[in-house]
């Protein structure tokens, strides 16, 4: 679209001449002497007396007629009415940019005790010779934020800020060797130990040793809606206490990281850079809806970051202060999905053939074998191990899961006694 917009537009000069546009006339307007020589009171006194009187009869009559006469003296600067008023008037009431501002104040003041900035020491080491001679490791250091979920010290961040590790084809990356965390209006580095990590769902817990800190107050994710104001709070490119306003610009958008992994998240067009990680996305009352995650970046985007919706994250809190891992069920197969194409080539049925069964798992105990294909979990239709694992994650571990198989053309129905994920 935009594409064939400019192939319609020309410069000229400061304007921009568009192809085909209405038509129109511009009317000069000049001086015309006349020749013809008038006195002073037929040219000059007369109409203007006229015109005075003219004028105060019209204005006598205005006034006289009740709603134009409050049209001419109404107080009110604005030229909108109430839609409440003039419901297919077409009007709208105008908004104080002064009340939009107090929100945002409000909000910051309220959010920015409870975030903090996390530093991240981590070792890179070489993995090429340079001039026959190794490379030697380095320290590195990278940048985040964080929220303040307890007054005594308890931090959620995201996985990704404290878990560094990586190795690539001419170096590696370890683990953080230190994570230190600034408080809001404290030039302070209090260090910090990793609680607990989680990489399926991006969340982290770390601890400092301090009492008495302000702890976030979270709002109810799931009743979020699109449009409704968001201020992004965090430390971008190492900047702490940074704020952004945007709005709600989606919920529940299913995003694909790099790694291939799923998330359900909330999408904001609040500014979120590098270093906004693990803080907060906040509503208007200052309370967090969302932990900044992810951010899509290229020529021609803008505005499209990404949050985790805070009510999915409080399970995943407890369970990294609990356990400092997330528990999960798991079934214990490796499958494949198939689709109309490959099942009719091999003479299958749609669903999730399995591919392999781990020893001594619950899917071995229950006699789920290679081969099998997956058609039902709980009485509904299966043909994504997606939608597997999503039924699957709706259970405890020690529940049982009722699921259907096609084995050989026969449907056979097994149940399994979820085990815990290694």
């Amino acid at each position: 679209m935009e594409e064939n917009e400019n192939k319609n537009q020309e410069k000229t000069g400061n304007f921009k001449t568009v192809a085909n546009p209405v038509s129109y006339k511009t009317i000069y307007e000049t001086e015309n002497k006349s020749k013809q020589k008038t006195s002073f009171g037929k040219g000059v006194f007369l109409p203007f007396v006229s015109g005075i009187l003219g004028c105060s009869l019209v204005l006598g009559v205005c006034f006289g007629v009740p709603t134009i006469k409050e049209k001419l003296l109404n107080t009110n600067t604005s030229n909108y009415s109430s839609p409440s008023n003039n419901a297919n008037s077409g009007y709208v009431t105008q908004t104080s940019l002064s009340n939009y501002s107090d929100t945002a104040v409000f909000a910051a003041n309220k959010i920015l005790p409870s975030i903090v900035g996390i530093k991240v020491e981590y070792n890179v080491n070489s993995l090429i010779s340079m001039f026959g001679k190794q490379a030697q490791s380095s320290t590195a250091t990278a940048t985040g934020s964080g929220i303040i979920i307890s007054d005594d010290g308890y931090i959620l961040t995201n996985n990704h800020i404290v878990a560094t590790s990586s190795s690539e084809s001419y170096y590696e990356v370890s683990d953080a060797t230190k994570v230190t965390v600034t408080l809001f209006d404290d030039e302070t580095e209090y260090e910090a130990k990793i609680v607990g990590k989680d990489e399926q769902t991006d969340l982290a817990v770390i601890k400092i040793e301090k009492t008495g800190l302000s702890k976030a107050e979270f709002a109810d994710s799931d009743s979020i809606k699109v449009g409704e104001f968001t201020m992004a709070v965090g430390s971008p490119l190492g900047m702490q206490s940074s704020v952004t306003c945007g709005i709600v610009s989606a919920v529940n958008r299913e995003v694909t990281d790099t790694d291939g992994k799923t998330f359900k998240l909330i999408q904001t067009d609040a500014a979120i850079n590098s270093g906004n990680s693990g803080g907060a996305l906040v509503n208007s009352e200052g309370k967090v809806i969302g932990i900044n995650t992810l951010k899509l970046s290229g020529t021609g985007i803008e505005g499209m970051g990404f949050a985790i919706p805070i009510n999915s994250t409080t399970d995943i809190t407890s369970q990294l202060i609990q356990y400092s891992k997330v528990k999960r069920p798991y079934i214990g197969i490796s499958g494949l999905d198939l689709n109309e194409q490959t099942a009719n080539a091999y003479n299958l049925v749609l669903g999730v053939y399995v591919k392999a069964v781990e020893d001594f798992s619950a899917a071995e105990k229950a006699g789920i074998k290679p081969g099998d294909v997956i058609i039902e979990a709980e009485g509904k239709k299966i043909t994504k191990m997606d939608e597997l694992n999503e039924i699957k994650n709706t259970h405890k571990i020690g529940d049982e899961l009722k699921i259907k198989v096609n084995r050989d053309g026969s449907e056979k129905e097994l149940i399994i006694t979820l085990g815990e994920q290694p």
